[in-house]
């Protein structure tokens, strides 16, 4: 082993050892004052890194972060958040989440600031450790950085009816998402609107829909392939870790679709998830044509067969035209995804997962097979993840 591995190795332990003592000392300290920590950790190994994936070749740390989360004062709820994960041998971090959320405004309203992540979409909300596959799908690969966060304000509000139904709007500066722009652009450079629908169906069954829709003012910057540097648009290197959409546009739509059915609605023993979500984008740059734009849809079904135990397969498509100075090149890539968890205690996953990628065009890195291994595990406190 050479001296770099075994400092990687070293550096490893340490962000290790200090999530592990974050989670097991600060709960008790954070309570006194009505606040949570805790921490997930998420490791893996991978025979082979997927195209457009955030995962490494061999072993490493996916997602994980160390959460706190309280309220401040009466009216005001308050999350932090640090995120970490391995890219060529190293332990990147960066600051996740840092919001402010009011607590009781009066007719249903809700208001967000600060740093969070985007409630475009089904997965975007949520921490990527609670998914059911060991990457998202190409959909948010591509067009949302993996999962988007940035810094912004959201109004939400509820409306009084008998299911549940919200509607959102959300202003982000944008450089989290386009971290290049070829514009000068003034702030905001992002604004979405989102709608939200879901309710029970008897007892055994639960539905949810959403639309959601982008308008983006900063255009990501094309560097010619000659020079070397490929910016956000980095289609030469599908593992690159940065959070910019891989893809963007002026105008992103989605629609999303979750159906769950469990025997009695005891989810513990038996369970049933199926998730659709598509998405399309407009106007690429300012040379694109009506016909160039970004489309991705992806549909994943789980079943829960035994209390500690998960089977689930996912089917990605994604066609893209890449741009190239003031032209664009056909892209495409098919992605399917077969899974088997074992979840032996609460907050503690093993996950096996067999992925193949087909139809590449554009993307030299495509892997035509891929197998990992997770394991991920969750210590101290940590918020329920929505529907």
């Amino acid at each position: 082993m050479t001296v770099v591995g075994k400092e990687i190795r070293a550096l490893r332990g340490v962000v290790l050892a200090l999530a592990l003592a974050a989670a097991h000392h600060l709960p008790a300290l954070a309570q006194q004052g009505g606040w949570e920590v805790g921490a997930v950790i998420d490791t893996g190994a991978a025979s082979r890194g997927l195209a457009l994936g955030l995962r490494d070749k061999g072993l490493g740390f996916g997602h994980s972060d160390l959460v706190a989360r309280g309220p401040v004062g009466r009216l005001f709820d308050a999350q932090t958040s640090i995120a970490w994960h391995s890219h060529d041998g190293r332990i990147e971090t960066e600051l996740h989440e840092a919001w402010l959320q009011t607590r009781a405004l009066p007719g249903g309203l809700q208001v967000r600031a600060g740093r969070f992540l985007s409630q475009i979409g089904y997965l975007n909300e949520k921490h990527p450790h609670s998914d059911d596959f060991v990457e998202r799908p190409l959909l948010y690969r591509a067009f949302l950085g993996n999962h988007w966060f940035d810094d912004g304000i959201r109004v939400n509000w509820i409306a009084p009816t008998p299911f549940f139904l919200r509607f959102g709007a959300e202003l982000f500066d944008g450089r989290q998402l386009i971290p290049e722009a070829a514009n000068r652009t003034q702030r905001p450079g992002v604004a979405v609107v989102s709608a939200k629908a879901g309710g029970d169906l008897g007892t055994s069954q639960s539905w949810q829909l959403g639309a959601s829709w982008m308008h983006n003012r900063r255009e990501a910057a094309v560097h010619d392939e000659n020079e070397g540097h490929a910016g956000a648009h980095d289609h030469g290197h599908g593992h690159s870790h940065s959070h910019g959409a891989q893809f963007s546009g002026r105008q992103m739509w989605m629609v999303d679709a979750a159906w769950k059915w469990a025997p009695g609605g005891d989810n513990r023993h038996q369970q049933v998830r199926v998730v659709f979500e598509h998405a399309r984008i407009a106007e690429p740059n300012r040379h694109a044509a009506p016909a160039d734009r970004h489309e991705a849809s992806t549909l994943g079904v789980v079943w829960r067969f035994a209390p500690h135990w998960e089977i689930g397969a996912r089917s990605d498509r994604l066609q893209v035209r890449i741009p190239h100075g003031d032209h664009f090149h056909a892209g495409a890539l098919k992605e399917h995804a077969l899974m088997l968890a074992w979840k032996p205690l609460h907050r503690h996953t093993v996950r096996l997962q067999f992925s193949t990628q087909r139809g590449a065009r554009g993307f030299e890195d495509a892997a035509l097979r891929s197998i990992t291994l997770q394991y991920v595990i969750g210590l101290g406190a940590h918020g329920a993840h929505d529907f």
